[in-house]
């Protein structure tokens, strides 16, 4: 949903980032207070410049590691991968200017009221500015999939840039079989205006997201490889420590701006890398290299329940689709299309998690049974940018009616940290399966029936009981359990946070801490 640009597919490809496990630039500067400017500002402050020598025996090492990740992948190596020595400055601004340039980094300025008005975001956070702090923080190499360069960094030394080149250049052999431009960039920024369209969005809404996971997921399976190699082991040595050791990849003090950074932000920068690594370690498992590897490039996921349910993937299992009514004829005379997407499982996953901490978020995550939100924006509303002019409809499928009864409750209990003034409208509630709020924003209503939960924001109440009777009318006979298996536009409430990410390369927080011994 949010659209935040993928800057891979547009030329910035896969920014590579330091990381304490590699001993990285950070290790030269004296520690600094933990989530302070100051230790910030360290961070991204080359402290060395690679010495010419240095710089050779960098250069001379890329064709060997691309041989390793060519025999570890299974991926052809058809031609040979540009290599640049570039400086902290130069990748920084070729990040900025990116930035500003690009079509979906508009999308990201628009989505941000949608992330706040779900309470995904605070209303005084803004989004873009910390974005570019968290990159510069992070930021120190790619590879290029629109000029085929990898880019080497000229202030870190050769030892702590191989691991990170492993990554890297499994990018490059990925470019080489699939055409990473082609391949990545299938989103399309325009709204849809009709019933159709609508569904279309809907029917294809993560795959870029899913998309990420492979490619990331792929390129952590070779650095991890690469790590342990001196030890003579693999992550096929012990798969399940290496999955557990990526379920302990979290921001730390070693990163002040992704440490004080919210909680979607932080899901959504490691959902490719810890994800994607465990799903590419079933794969592994279950088909091989040449499975786990090009198999998954042919035949690539397109939703984050696949990802995160690998062998769901591999079965072909069906992928909870809930249709979208016709709700133009209702609205668009007072208000105009303004976003709609899929709330996937990890969107769940997120949510659930910021509202009600890991229990419920485990148990919300596997209980999900598909999920989808449509927003529009009021056209008479004196100020387009605030959450006020944005009104909503979320309609949630689960497991069972207990956990909808669960997710509703938990939904209501957290308005008042998403809007001021809440209270309780028991009055105009037509009965015991509505909850009805008073917001500063206008009325809220969280209706659950059997195993669903239809939530309205900011609609008035005779319109938000029509949208509601509109949506479930849609989903009885609708076959919700649809398979996704064509290509097409569109994006989850927090899958272009997370194309995002991934699109701009390794977050250090990425990758595994200690180096090899840890596996």
């Amino acid at each position: 949903m949010t659209g935040l640009t993928r800057l891979r597919a547009t030329g910035v490809a896969a920014l590579v980032v330091t990381a304490t496990a590699f001993s990285f630039a950070q290790q030269q500067s004296s520690p600094q207070p933990k989530g302070s400017q100051q230790a910030a500002d360290a961070a991204v402050k080359p402290e060395i410049r690679m010495t010419q020598q240095q710089a050779k025996e960098l250069f001379l090492s890329v064709d060997t590691i691309l041989q390793f990740a060519s025999t570890d992948s299974q991926l052809v190596i058809k031609s040979r991968v540009k290599r640049r020595l570039t400086s902290r400055d130069a990748v920084e601004k070729y990040l900025v200017d990116k930035m500003k340039e690009d079509k979906d980094a508009k999308r990201m300025e628009r989505s941000e009221i949608v992330l706040k008005k779900f309470g995904l975001l605070d209303q005084d956070f803004h989004l873009q500015p910390f974005l570019v702090s968290l990159l510069k923080e992070q930021i120190a190499g790619y590879y290029d999939s629109k000029t085929k360069t990898v880019n080497l960094l000229d202030w870190i030394e050769p030892d702590t840039q191989k691991p990170v080149l492993a990554h890297e250049l499994t990018h490059a052999l990925q470019d080489q079989r699939i055409n990473l431009e082609k391949w990545e960039d299938t989103a399309e920024d325009d709204l849809s205006h009709n019933v159709t369209e609508d569904n279309q969005h809907i029917a294809t809404d993560e795959q870029d997201t899913a998309r990420e996971a492979v490619l990331e997921g792929q390129a952590m399976a070779v650095l991890v490889d690469y790590s342990l190699k001196p030890m003579g082991q693999s992550i096929m040595s012990n798969p399940e420590l290496v999955k557990n050791r990526a379920d302990e990849q979290t921001a730390d003090s070693d990163s002040p701006v992704l440490e004080r950074a919210p909680l979607l932000l932080q899901e959504a920068l490691l959902f490719p890398y810890r994800d994607g690594l465990k799903f590419e370690i079933d794969l592994l498992k279950d088909k091989g290299p040449a499975g786990a590897f090009g198999g998954v490039l042919d035949r690539p996921p397109a939703t984050s329940f696949e990802i995160m349910n690998p062998h769901a993937y591999e079965g072909r299992v069906k992928v909870p689709v809930l249709k979208m009514p016709d709700v133009h004829p209702l609205l668009d005379s007072d208000y105009s299309p303004y976003d709609i997407g899929v709330m996937g499982q990890l969107d769940v996953r997120i949510l659930s998690e910021l509202f009600g901490g890991e229990e419920k978020a485990a148990l919300f995550t596997k209980a999900w049974n598909g999920g989808i939100y449509y927003a529009a924006q009021k056209k008479s509303a004196p100020d387009k940018s605030s959450t006020g002019s944005i009104s909503l409809i979320y309609l949630s499928q689960w497991r069972s009616p207990e956990v909808a009864s669960a997710f509703a409750k938990m939904y209501a209990d957290e308005l008042g940290k998403q809007y001021s003034g809440v209270k309780r409208d028991a009055d105009t509630e037509s009965d015991a399966s509505e909850q009805i709020f008073k917001t500063n924003e206008g009325p809220v209503l969280i209706a659950t029936t059997g195993n669903t939960v239809f939530v309205s924001e900011s609609f008035d109440l005779n319109m938000a009981r029509k949208l509601e009777f509109l949506m479930l009318g849609a989903q009885e006979g609708a076959g919700q359990g649809q398979a996704i298996a064509s290509v097409g536009t569109g994006h989850a409430l927090t899958g272009g946070m997370v194309n995002f990410f991934a699109g701009c390369g390794l977050m250090r927080a990425a990758i595994p801490r200690g180096a090899a011994h840890l596996y």
